[in-house]
């Protein structure tokens, strides 16, 4: 979110886009049943 706002993006945008990012994987954890695991950068 940070990151498309510095380059410009309304906020609103930047936010849809986050959203549909998350929700992308979010389905295919459930469709493939893989559990969530937490790796920092």
């Amino acid at each position: 979110y940070l990151r498309l706002c510095a380059a410009g993006k309304r906020k609103k945008v930047a936010l849809t886009a986050c959203m549909r990012k998350l929700l992308t994987i979010l389905n295919s954890m459930l469709k493939h049943n893989i559990p969530w695991s937490y790796s920092p950068c």
